[in-house]
């Protein structure tokens, strides 16, 4: 337990003695709260639930999967 303890406070401490890289890391979680939220709501909708009936998630993503193999496996044959 006591190697934890000394991972946590040397990041811990790294993170308080920063400058610059505060500015860095505030810049770096803005861009990913961008990129996961905003752009996954507006540009990536829900394709499976707009595709397949409520209870059968699973079984079209199961037919997806086959026939899009299938389909590349008859394309290089």
């Amino acid at each position: 337990m006591n190697i934890v303890l000394k991972i946590v406070n040397f990041y811990v401490e790294g993170f308080r003695n920063m400058t610059i890289g505060r500015t860095l890391w505030a810049i770096i979680l803005i861009k990913l709260v961008v990129i996961f939220l905003i752009l996954k709501v507006f540009f990536f909708p829900n394709y499976i639930k707009d595709h397949a009936s409520e209870g059968s998630e699973a079984e079209f993503v199961h037919q997806q999967i086959v026939s899009h193999s299938n389909q590349q496996y008859h394309e290089q044959h």
